[in-house]
């Protein structure tokens, strides 16, 4: 026996579909007597209403996106960072009562393709965006379509009208080189993220201010690409070497990690010969040796926090763009010397 439908229900209590639909979804204009008809026969049938066409018809589906632009492997070979800042959005989402849908970038998929493949689903009442590429076209779109998101990082284009949750990543790269500079360092070498990636761009401007601050020349050769990856950290450690740099500040643990491997390699000492800092004080810091500096930033809190938000501007309790920022904190341990400032 196939289950029962509206038509069905309708027929039995003697009204149209559009009426029994009305009363499941709680509406207006129907009379109380009519209502409860309906409803005898409903519980009478025990149906239930296919609940995804009744959350669409509601206009929510208790769905959220979680947008990863990078590709699956940049996702996949940090096993900290993502799974921490993923672990804040989820635990947020579950005491909400919202369902998660992940979407990972696609190496095989031109950039558009993938966001068009994002913004063509409609089964999400919302859009957690782990990062602002740096191109603008996604948020862009999200903008003119009025679909209601939140990005985990400051965008680089209509940062008025966006929603984030960020931390202060020139601040925190200023404390970085100002403390080597306090330690007696001159020759401070950067490894850049990824270029297409804020956060990388502004860890690297606020290296460029703290040196421009103490005047002391930027030199160009102490300036290598990481890609937020250990591999593409440990070759820039190798090509840094011959421009002898006394400190290295990598960002991103994990390229962190990669300069350690590469200076043990080379047969220097860290830190009497480099000192080393990272960003973002993941358990990876803690199980290198010697333990690494770093930057500790609240990853699982910026997951959190921007969930919250976002899901708030769906309840409608939060109507105008909210720009959330949390603090850092600078770790010493053995890879820098000194103590904390």
């Amino acid at each position: 026996m196939r289950p029962m439908n509206l038509e069905d229900i309708a027929r039995k209590a003697g009204v149209s579909r559009s009426t029994v639909s009305r009363v499941i979804n709680h509406e207006a204009y129907v009379s109380e007597r009519t209502r409860q008809r309906v409803l005898q026969v409903i519980e009478a049938e025990s149906f239930s209403p296919n609940q995804a066409a009744q959350m669409l018809a509601r206009g929510r589906t208790f769905v959220m996106g979680v947008v990863v632009p990078h590709e699956t492997g940049a996702f996949f070979d940090d096993p900290f960072y993502f799974p921490t800042l993923l672990r804040g959005v989820t635990e947020v989402a579950n005491q909400r009562d919202y369902a998660t849908l992940l979407w990972l970038g696609d190496a095989s998929l031109e950039g558009t393709r993938f966001y068009r493949r994002v913004l063509q689903n409609r089964l999400m009442d919302g859009l957690f965006v782990s990062t602002a590429p740096t191109d603008g076209i996604l948020l862009d779109w999200l903008l003119e379509l009025h679909i209601k998101f939140v990005v985990a990082e400051r965008p680089v284009h209509s940062a008025d009208r966006i929603s984030y949750v960020t931390v202060d990543n020139v601040g925190a790269a200023i404390m970085v080189t100002e403390h080597f500079l306090r330690l007696g360092r001159r020759r401070i070498a950067h490894i850049v993220g990824r270029r297409t990636n804020i956060d990388a761009l502004d860890r690297l401007a606020g290296y460029r201010q703290a040196l421009a601050r103490a005047g002391c020349p930027v030199d160009e050769a102490l300036i290598e690409d990481g890609y937020f990856t250990r591999r593409g950290a440990y070759e820039a450690t190798l090509r840094l070497l011959p421009h002898r740099p006394d400190a290295i500040f990598a960002a991103h643990d994990q390229m962190a990690v990669g300069v350690l491997q590469a200076l043990h390699r080379a047969g220097r000492r860290v830190p009497e010969d480099v000192a080393v800092i990272g960003f973002d004080d993941l358990p990876t810091a803690t199980e290198v040796s010697p333990q690494l500096s770093t930057v500790r930033q609240p990853v699982h809190e910026k997951g959190a926090q921007a969930t919250r938000l976002m899901l708030d501007m769906i309840d409608g309790s939060v109507t105008e763009p909210q720009h959330l920022l949390l603090p850092t904190e600078l770790v010493v341990r053995e890879t820098c010397g000194g103590t904390s400032p």
